[in-house]
């Protein structure tokens, strides 16, 4: 490495189509990444020999033979769990030419309005792990997204009015996570990373901190066909699941998102999910009107389109 430079990466597993895959590669390149190490959960031979034909990416066809030689098992069932294999074998083998790696998804960008590698340089050398904040995305305004609501004697209220009908199921307004992601140092032994964390000697996290000038850009309904589309798989098995904790954790049975949609669906169909897609996630302008008054409207630029035509100019 350069005197005086910072090297960052990414890692993702990532199942998704050809141009989606480009776009977060183009985005992170032209952000600065010095490298991308993308796992294929699943094959996508269109954007293959592109990803394979670029300097900077590492790219890697997780099929039954990848696992074999990397699990006595063969592969994990569980995507979460593939997903931490990958991470935690990329930056333990392969992240030398590396100061920091980001474990993140497909349909997430890390947004900054200053260079990236200038805000890790002035990390203080027993920072290890940095916190990245997700902001979720509005659907049907690339640029449009929602901050999480922080919790507060004032929260209840203030959801209640941006989401009349669905507030108490949400939590700080958000669908999916709101733990960000990380930024982890590289050169520490034997780290283990998980989906929002990562562990070292049974320290969760060590030398954290929090990384403000980075956005987490968090696509995770753009769109309702998209949405809907992802929305059985997510209910079952992703960030929907029935196990996972209810927002309003503290009031014995109060209810999850899981149980909201379930009993949505059941109750109303499709034209139910509609109609909670509409209120928490469309990019009208009432539900704009509503966040920007509360500050919690955030515009983030990403320009997806025109930073893969740059870097994949061939790709039709």
């Amino acid at each position: 490495m350069n005197p005086g430079s910072t090297n960052w990466g990414i890692v993702s597993t990532i199942k998704a189509p050809a141009r989606e895959i480009l776009e977060f590669a183009a985005f992170h390149l032209e952000a600065g990444a010095h490298r991308l190490f993308l796992y294929l959960d699943a094959p996508c031979p269109e954007a293959l020999p592109f990803l394979r034909a670029h300097p900077k990416i590492r790219v890697f066809n997780c099929n039954d033979a990848f696992w074999a030689k990397r699990s006595k098992n063969g592969r994990p069932q569980k995507h979460q769990v593939r997903q931490t294999k990958n991470a935690s074998r990329t930056y333990n083998r392969q992240s030398k030419d590396l100061d920091w790696l980001a474990h993140i998804d497909v349909d997430e960008f890390l947004w900054s309005s200053m260079p990236i590698a200038d805000l890790l340089e002035k990390q203080s050398p027993d920072c290890y792990s940095l916190r990245v904040q997700a902001l979720e995305a509005l659907a049907g305004a690339e640029e449009a997204f929602k901050a999480h609501l922080s919790a507060s004697a004032s929260q209840d209220a203030i959801l209640a009015e941006i989401y009349p009908r669905f507030a108490s199921y949400l939590n700080g307004g958000f669908l999916s996570h709101t733990q960000g992601k990380l930024f982890v140092r590289c050169g520490l032994e034997h780290l283990t990373f998980r989906i929002h964390n990562a562990y070292f000697s049974e320290i969760e996290n060590p030398g954290l901190a929090n990384l403000p000038e980075v956005d987490l850009c968090h696509l995770h309904a753009s769109d309702w066909e998209k949405w809907f589309a992802h929305y059985r798989y997510r209910l079952e098995k992703g960030s929907y699941r029935a196990e996972l904790a209810p927002p309003r954790r503290w009031e014995k049975g109060s209810p999850n998102l899981h149980m909201l949609l379930k009993a949505l669906e059941e109750k109303e169909g499709q034209a139910g999910l509609r109609a909670f897609f509409a209120e928490t996630c469309e990019a009208g302008p009432a539900l704009r009107e509503r966040l920007q008054e509360v500050d919690l409207l955030r515009i983030r630029p990403l320009d997806l389109v025109a930073k893969r035509k740059k870097h994949f100019p061939d790709f039709p």
